[in-house]
């Protein structure tokens, strides 16, 4: 079983719910692996880690990164290099004005001091730092924002751009325009296909569920995926099976489903 975390296993107020924490419970109990497919990085999943008594894997950063949360440590990473990171943020801010740069490391959040930072962001992990100190070292995610161009808008323009070097999605479409890269061809599709792969399991095996245009190749390779009520309109056109939202619980109705005898 593969979920998303943000809008599809955590309600909006980022809690568990007890239905669909006992729900995971069951999972495991029957065997099942358990995987957590989310954008965030590993050191935003303590909070969930606690919440869901520390089971499972965590594939964060889009793909980059395999957390492991019985022991909360990064066990696997596919990271983008120092040199295409320069030549890609080259690139967009070329085509792109007003775009503005940050860097996700996986326990740290960089970003170039005119990147809008919101109060609600502020943390120990996160650091302004001189535009060229987000090219030092390989990263997990690099993240683009822009205050007016939508994330629909933006994404289009920067796949054009800069395609065949990073893999650009974003998590949210309403609101300026916030862009998730990774390296060229890690998705959370291609990191649970490598898990899954890992255990001997296919496709045809794996439930899944997401809310967002991040989630479309994890959804698109499972073999049973399902779209939030709550999801985005190309997610929902996208998939076949609907869940209720996040807010009703809709992992846990799903897996009640699938679980019963």
């Amino acid at each position: 079983m593969a979920c998303d975390l943000d809008g599809t296993l955590l309600r909006n107020d980022l809690t568990v719910s007890p239905r669909t924490r006992k729900a995971l419970a069951d999972v495991e109990a029957a065997g099942i692996l358990l995987a957590f497919v989310t954008g965030r990085p590993p050191r935003w999943i303590h909070p969930v880690a606690e919440q869901t008594d520390h089971r499972g894997l965590v594939i964060c950063a889009n793909g980059a990164q395999l957390y492991d949360l019985h022991t909360e440590k990064v066990v696997e990473e596919d990271l983008i290099s120092p040199e295409i990171l320069v030549q890609a943020i080259g690139m967009i801010r070329g085509a792109v004005p007003g775009v503005t740069f940050g860097m996700e490391y996986g326990d740290l959040f960089a970003y170039e001091s005119a990147f809008p930072m919101e109060d609600k962001w502020s943390s120990p992990d996160h650091r302004k730092v001189p535009a060229s100190e987000l090219l030092g070292r390989p990263g997990a995610k690099l993240i683009m924002r822009h205050e007016v161009q939508s994330s629909d808008e933006l994404a289009g323009v920067i796949q054009d751009v800069v395609g065949g070097l990073l893999e650009i999605t974003h998590s949210s479409y309403r609101g300026p325009a916030f862009i998730e890269a990774s390296a060229a061809g890690v998705t959370k599709a291609t990191a649970l296909a490598r898990l899954c792969a890992s255990k001997g399991i296919g496709p045809e095996d794996v439930v899944a569920f997401g809310d967002m245009r991040n989630d479309l190749p994890m959804l698109g390779w499972a073999g049973r995926p399902y779209a939030m009520a709550n999801a985005h309109p190309e997610v929902l056109a996208a998939v076949g099976n609907h869940a209720p939202s996040n807010e009703d619980d809709g992992v846990a109705v799903v897996l009640e489903e699938l679980l019963s005898p």
